[in-house]
């Protein structure tokens, strides 16, 4: 049974197993949200979003439509998403781009990923990257506009 703090205003019901969803939180009908997940206070989640099982999303993030997060992704304080490439008051896209992040990705704190993208599977984007196009499998990128700086060793898990 997953864990919904009092204070916090869940309205979907598809969510997992030992998710834990903690205090002035927002989460739209539409989203789905895996198993053991754990979502920090103050996260504001849109309808069409996929969040898939052991995903951690630290405090202050906003995870809007067409945004979709593979299993066991880390996503650091006040992570930025976008969804719309050339946003305009009261005009909604009839389809937003779908930006995607792979399985085992971690997102740096204050990082921004514009819409579109693909975050590949165990990539790490460094803090206060501003990420405008996809990163590869096991990339590191750093910067504004991020750049690859090295990959992740993969059969050790270091740097």
């Amino acid at each position: 049974m997953p864990f919904i703090h009092p204070l916090s205003d869940v309205q979907t019901s598809c969510i997992g197993e030992g998710t834990r969803i903690w205090q002035f939180c927002v989460v739209l009908p539409g989203a789905r949200i895996g198993e053991q997940c754990n979502i920090c206070s103050h996260v504001f989640i849109e309808n069409d979003v996929v969040i898939g099982d052991r995903v951690t999303i630290k405090c202050g993030v906003q995870i809007w439509d067409s945004i979709r997060i593979s299993d066991d992704v880390f996503i650091g304080p006040n992570v930025t998403f976008t969804n719309d490439p050339f946003p305009r008051s009261r005009e909604a896209l009839a389809k937003y781009p779908v930006t995607t992040l792979g399985k085992g990705a971690s997102i740096g704190a204050n990082a921004t990923i514009l819409p579109g993208i693909l975050v590949g599977s165990g990539a790490m984007v460094g803090a206060g990257a501003v990420v405008t196009r996809n990163v590869p499998d096991n990339a590191i990128v750093k910067g504004n506009p991020a750049v690859v700086s090295g990959f992740v060793d993969t059969s050790s898990k270091k740097l």
